[in-house]
């Protein structure tokens, strides 16, 4: 496999990981149990693609964000609302992270043309 390939699977590993993870957490019924064990499971997933060297500053706050998971996922406290509220916010601030390039200011505004209609 080449390399751009490995590291074109191992993205989108890593992008999957996450949409589960924020669509668990954001469920109205949030159930503990089913969390751990859909983590887990995507987890599983994540260790079978090869990791690759990502240098992007979403990607580094993006594997953080699946080792904290992993961490509450171990050691948590009874109720786990904590954690859950600190994993969502993590998770949005994540994807602000990764729209940020999309968003692009209009240059030269005062320079287009306006025939006043």
């Amino acid at each position: 496999m080449h390399e751009k390939q490995q590291r074109i699977r191992y993205i989108r590993v890593l992008d999957k990981f996450l949409t589960r993870t924020m669509s668990l957490l954001k469920l109205d019924n949030f159930n503990y149990e089913l969390f751990k064990e859909r983590t887990l499971k995507n987890y599983e997933d994540l260790k079978k693609a090869d990791p690759v060297e990502l240098h992007s500053p979403y990607y580094s706050q993006l594997k953080d964000f699946i080792d904290k998971t992993l961490m509450y996922v171990d050691n948590h406290s009874e109720t786990f609302e904590t954690e859950r509220a600190n994993l969502l916010k993590d998770a949005n601030l994540l994807q602000k992270e990764k729209k940020k390039n999309s968003y692009s200011k209009d240059k030269h505004k005062h320079k287009k043309f306006d025939d006043g209609y």
